[in-house]
């Protein structure tokens, strides 16, 4: 089973992530991900946060539907999504029940909103279930992984939280041989993959994939 986050950014095509869903998702919405999820044309089993970005009528909605609703103070030191995703993870990721946390509407808008959100990848306590983030055709998750797409699609690898060291790519035009990627360097940017299939691999650091399917 999956855990599917809808957070509270942009989602262009609520429609086409809805073809992402499976009928055994566990949804979560971090507040006004709401929107997202009904739109989306699923009912969230959870409805976390301040909830100053729900309205009474979409609450009552939740909660007739037998949601749970888990309510934060608004003075707190969590964004709504980290919330959903630190509950997804306690209560899903240890006990096996969830082994991969999808999140949605993530990107987008404010900046600061969307820097932060994808930083949050990088929290270590997130590390008990693989993340990714979501947005159309655009794909954020952490290295190591092999992942699957088609030729032609673009991938870029960013480095997180310093230079990475021994990082190492198969299926991609240009390979990277146990390479480093430096903090503020574009080397990583823009590359494609050659195969149905590519792998990233990094001895040292964090390095954050962006899968994009076909060209931007």
């Amino acid at each position: 089973m999956r855990a599917v986050i809808f957070a509270n950014g942009l989602l262009a095509n609520p429609a086409a992530e809805a073809a992402r869903l499976r009928p055994d998702d566990w949804i979560i919405a971090a507040d006004g991900g709401t929107r997202h999820a009904l739109a989306a044309g699923v009912t969230p089993h959870v409805l976390i946060g301040d909830l100053d970005s729900v309205s009474p009528e979409g609450r009552a909605r939740l909660e007739s539907a037998g949601a749970e609703v888990r309510v934060y103070p608004s003075r707190k030191d969590e964004t709504d999504l980290e919330l959903a995703l630190r509950h997804a993870v306690a209560r899903a990721c240890p006990a096996g029940d969830v082994d991969e946390i999808l999140v949605l509407g993530a990107l987008g808008g404010r900046w600061d909103q969307t820097l932060a959100n994808v930083l949050l990848l990088a929290e270590p306590a997130f590390r008990a279930c693989p993340v990714r983030l979501y947005d159309d055709r655009q794909s954020l998750f952490l290295a190591p992984s092999t992942f699957t797409g088609a030729p032609g699609d673009t991938v870029s690898l960013v480095p997180l939280r310093g230079d990475a060291h021994g990082v190492t790519t198969h299926g991609l035009e240009y390979p990277l041989a146990n390479g480093t990627l430096r903090l503020g360097s574009t080397l990583g940017i823009s590359n494609v993959m050659t195969a149905a299939e590519a792998t990233v691999t990094v001895r040292e650091g964090l390095v954050l994939i962006v899968h994009i399917e076909g060209v931007m």
